[in-house]
């Protein structure tokens, strides 16, 4: 039969330091040396030491309640060329909102702050050490914006990225479930009676996203029984210029699609270029039913309960004293859900 579970004090008492050292370690605090939290770790380890649940819900509360009126601030890093086009996207503006949310039943605020315009990386770490910032959220990045040398000094904060945008920098990360969106969206379309269902992507598009909506835009054809077409990634920076309206126009021609999905906002003008008719031609859908330029049928990926979560997530870092890059990230996924609309009716002929 197991013993009693130890305490901090028993722990405390064989390795002759105060309980509030045994505390502090336990929550990985930077206030004691790594090699003395290895080694209450490892004495803590040995000796069965578990948490008691009880106990740890009282700590929260009690440090929620000491937060709320402090208003701690979060930091929202905005590195874009131009800082409001982050937000002017309004899956990312969504985030913002649902982080602030969160963050404000925390006793917390989430406050911006933009790269560039006087702003260096020195100075903004030397504001944010000096305001007492310990945690950072770091929104979705045009590709290639370089993380990994921004330097920051990134030991003294706790950080969540949201999306896959943002590659080189290892830290926890939340998302929409891109993969398991793309599969839905199949289902559904398959639902409404298409069958040619065709994918348009660009190459920003797929690494900023790990190509997870096309891989989940195959995945659903298997599952479905279709046969997919070949996916068509736009080559082009914009879809209107005249090389994408051409490449555009070759692959419609040879895939013959009856309906597409896609990450691209602007295919609904590309293709009434081209003198297709939307939806009696070709039925339209988006990865994005809030940033989808006049296509009104696509996915919901819930991005402001994807704030909600990052924030959250952010502050049981901070709470649990955990600062810099982990040793094993975490990634959480949010579903999506479906937006019927008129750019994807109802196809009556099931013919394939």
């Amino acid at each position: 039969m197991a013993g009693p579970n130890p305490s901090l004090r028993d722990i405390a008492r064989k390795l002759n330091v105060s309980h509030v050292t045994v505390s502090l370690a336990m929550r990985n605090s930077p206030r004691i040396s790594a090699a003395r939290r290895e080694e209450i770790h490892a004495l803590a380890t040995k000796l069965g030491y578990r948490p008691d649940p009880m106990l740890a819900s009282l700590v929260a509360y009690r440090n929620r309640k000491r937060l709320k009126p402090i208003a701690a601030t979060l930091a929202w890093i905005n590195r874009w060329p131009d800082p409001k086009e982050l937000r002017r996207h309004r899956e990312f503006d969504a985030y913002w909102e649902g982080a602030r949310e969160a963050a404000d039943s925390l006793g917390y605020r989430v406050e911006e702050f933009t790269i560039g315009a006087g702003m260096s990386t020195s100075r903004l770490n030397t504001i944010l050490m000096a305001r007492g910032v310990t945690g950072l959220l770091i929104p979705p990045h045009p590709a290639r914006t370089p993380w990994s040398d921004f330097g920051l000094d990134w030991s003294h904060f706790a950080v969540v990225r949201f999306g896959f945008s943002v590659a080189d920098l290892r830290t926890h990360m939340v998302g929409n479930d891109q993969m398991r969106s793309s599969e839905l969206a199949i289902k559904r379309m398959g639902e409404l009676g298409y069958r040619r269902i065709g994918y348009i992507s660009a190459g920003s598009e797929e690494s900023g996203t790990d190509a997870n909506f096309r891989m989940g835009y195959l995945r659903g054809h298997e599952t479905m029984g279709f046969s997919p077409l070949e996916p068509l990634l736009i080559e082009a920076a914009d879809i209107q210029a005249p090389a994408a309206i051409a490449q555009l126009k070759t692959w419609m021609k040879r895939s013959r699609p009856d309906a597409i999905l896609t990450t691209v906002a602007g295919v609904y003008d590309a293709l009434k270029q081209l003198k297709y008719n939307i939806p009696t031609d070709v039925g339209l859908a988006c990865t994005s039913a809030r940033d989808g330029v006049k296509i009104d049928a696509g996915i919901d990926q819930n991005p402001v309960e994807i704030g909600r979560v990052a924030a959250q997530a952010l502050i049981e870092q901070i709470n649990r004293q955990e600062r810099g890059m982990p040793e094993h990230c975490r990634r959480i996924l949010v579903e999506s859900k479906w937006t019927d609309g008129s750019t994807l009716p109802p196809r009556c002929d099931r013919s394939g």
